[in-house]
């Protein structure tokens, strides 16, 4: 497999990872080959890009698969760099692409041909203080998605209460949103394994974003889900992003201090009113300069982080004309 030792890597468990470049500052996307009697299961095959597809192609090659042996396409969630190949894949293996109902309608208002995303979340950051110019890139942006996401798959719909057979074992579906709407993990509790694509990630922080259209406060949801996988036995976990890891439980509270820590960091800049463009300026600063796609996160969490503050009465969201609103700390 020439050119691609650094992108296939073997799993204790016989499975296959495969590391799926990312134009962005992640870099790759975990993929999974999961043998079969017959076959395999692939789970989140990445972005849609001339370099994943040319990726893939080598891969399979080495390996000796052809598309027609990926009998299943399982998907935690519904962003781009996990679901953006799964229409390809479908169209050379034939192949289900099976994902949650949730997952799927927030897929089509993204990119269906009816989409109305673009226009709904320029407008909530126009209303929460940010300029016209940066708008304008964040429009542009989203639209450039839709070539990445392309052809997209039929989708066979999956669901929490369900069990799934695939790598020869069972798996529970757990309903785990948050960091997207319908995201789902998959338990082996014989095998004490979970799949946990973003839901819970090793040493970065899954983005939480507010998404117009979509629940009112994901931070809730998010660490919800947090502390329910949190009670499950785990010995290794499969996640999105970095590199499996075994300590499942001290990572999701791990995950739950942070953003105790960063509501209680927001609360201490709230003692005059602001925007929600203004507070992510302070918040991640430089972090976003010249990055559209890391503006479109860093606004959107930080607004996720002043909205559950809101809904937990220790901020306030008030009118301040224009069609703006700012926040402030509700402590008197």
């Amino acid at each position: 497999m020439s050119g691609n030792g650094l992108a296939v890597h073997l799993c204790d468990n016989g499975w296959i990872r495969v590391k799926v470049p990312l134009p962005f500052s992640l870099r790759y996307v975990n993929s999974y080959l999961l043998p079969e009697a017959e076959g395999w299961t692939l789970i989140d095959p990445g972005l849609h890009t001339p370099e994943a597809a040319a990726l893939w192609t080598e891969v399979l090659s080495g390996l000796s698969i052809t598309a027609g042996q990926i009998k299943r396409i399982v998907l935690t969630h519904q962003h781009p760099d996990h679901y953006g190949l799964a229409g390809w894949f479908q169209e050379r293996s034939g192949a289900p692409a099976c994902m949650s109902l949730p997952a799927h309608r927030y897929a089509l208002r993204l990119w269906g041909e009816d989409r109305s995303f673009d226009q709904e979340l320029t407008e909530q950051f126009r209303q929460h203080g940010m300029p016209e110019t940066l708008l304008e890139q964040i429009a542009s942006h989203l639209a450039g998605f839709v070539e990445r996401v392309s052809p997209q798959p039929e989708v066979t719909y999956i669901e929490e209460g369900m069990s799934m057979q695939f790598g020869g074992r069972s798996w529970e579906l757990l309903h785990t949103p948050g960091h997207a709407s319908g995201h789902i993990c998959f338990y082996d509790r014989t095998g004490l394994e979970m799949i946990c694509g973003d839901a819970v990630l090793p040493g970065i922080t899954p983005n939480i974003s507010l998404v117009p259209g979509e629940h009112p406060d994901p931070l809730q949801q998010f660490l919800d889900s947090l502390n329910r996988l949190s009670r499950f036995d785990v010995v290794m976990a499969y996640p999105g992003h970095r590199e499996p890891f075994a300590n499942f439980r001290g990572r999701t509270q791990d995950l739950i201090t942070h953003h105790e820590q960063r509501l209680h960091h927001i609360e201490g800049l709230l003692q005059e009113p602001v925007t929600g463009y203004q507070l992510c300026e302070r918040l991640f600063g430089a972090r976003t300069m010249g990055s559209a796609h890391n503006l479109r996160f860093a606004m959107s969490e930080t607004l996720a982080h002043l909205e559950h503050l809101v809904h937990k009465g220790r901020a306030a969201k008030v009118k301040a004309g224009y069609g703006l609103f700012k926040y402030v700390s509700a402590v008197v």
